[in-house]
C-alpha cells in the first residue's frame, strides 16, 4: 500500500455496447469478462476498494458476485455513447465524497482488458513510487509503424502514400513508437481534477507485453483473447 493514502478502483461497465452486445459479461473461457479485471484488482495491495461503475443490474449482480462493490446505479446520461471518462469518474468520487468517504488516488481499469494481471497493476504503483509520479497510464509498442501509415485520396491514389525519405528501410531501424493500451490508468485525485487528463509533465508510461495489452472491442479481439487464455493458461 502507499502509507497513508487511499486508493478506489474504478471499473467501468456500462450495459450498452455496440460492437459487441453485452461484452463486459461475456463468457470469455468460462467467467464472464469482467470478472478477471475485478479479481486482479481484488488481489492488488495497494488498492483498498474496488468498486464497478454500471448502469445494468445484471452487470451489477455479475460484479458483487465477483466481489467488487455497487453502491450504486449510474445515472442513464453517463451511460451512453457520448459520456466521458471524465465525467464517469467523476461521478464515482463525488459519491464516495458525499458518503464521507474520501480517496488520494484512483487507477481505472477497464473490463476490455482482461489479461492485465496483478502484476501489472503492482508494477503500475510501483513505478508511481519509483518515479515520484502523480499519473501512471499503461502503453504498450505500436503493431503497425505510424511511418508506413498514412490517408488515402478519393481515388485510393498511392503516389503520395509513401513518404520518400522512409522508403526502403527495415523496421529495426526505424524509433520504436508506443500506443495507450488502455489497460491501466493510474492517478492521484487532485492532480486529475486539475488536468482533467491523465496526462501531463508528472504523469508516466508503464509499457507492457502485447499479450496483455489486449483491449476487447469487437469478436475478432474476443477470439484472440480466449485463444491466448486457452493456450497459456
Amino acid at each position: 500500500m502507499i502509507e497513508g493514502k487511499r486508493v478506489i478502483a474504478i471499473i467501468p461497465a456500462r450495459g450498452g455496447s455496440k460492437g459487441l452486445p453485452r461484452k463486459n459479461i461475456l463468457p470469455l473461457c468460462n467467467k464472464p469478462l469482467i470478472s478477471y479485471t475485478i479479481e486482479s484488482a481484488l488481489q492488488c495491495d495497494f488498492i483498498d476498494c474496488v468498486m464497478v461503475s454500471t448502469d445494468d443490474n445484471e452487470i451489477a449482480e455479475i460484479s458483487k458476485s465477483a466481489g467488487a462493490e455497487i453502491p450504486y446505479l449510474r445515472p442513464p446520461h453517463l451511460a451512453t455513447d457520448t459520456a466521458t471518462s471524465y465525467d464517469v469518474i467523476l461521478d464515482c468520487l463525488n459519491w464516495y465524497s458525499n458518503h464521507a468517504e474520501s480517496f488520494d488516488y484512483f487507477i481505472l481499469l477497464q473490463p476490455t482488458s482482461p489479461l492485465r494481471t496483478k502484476a501489472d497493476i503492482d508494477s503500475a504503483f510501483k513505478l508511481l513510487i519509483d518515479k515520484k509520479a502523480k499519473a501512471i497510464v499503461s502503453v504498450c509498442e505500436s503493431d503497425h509503424h505510424p511511418y508506413w501509415m498514412n490517408t488515402l485520396p478519393p481515388d485510393h491514389n498511392l503516389n503520395l502514400f509513401e513518404k520518400e525519405e522512409y522508403r526502403n528501410i527495415g523496421r529495426q531501424q526505424l524509433p520504436t513508437y508506443y500506443r495507450l493500451n488502455g489497460a491501466i490508468y493510474l492517478t492521484e485525485i487532485n492532480y486529475f481534477l486539475e488536468q482533467k487528463s491523465f496526462m501531463g509533465k508528472d504523469s508516466y508510461a508503464l509499457v507492457m507485453n502485447k499479450m496483455h495489452s489486449i483491449d476487447i472491442d469487437d469478436k475478432f479481439d474476443f477470439s484472440i483473447a480466449e485463444f491466448i487464455l486457452k493456450q497459456f493458461k
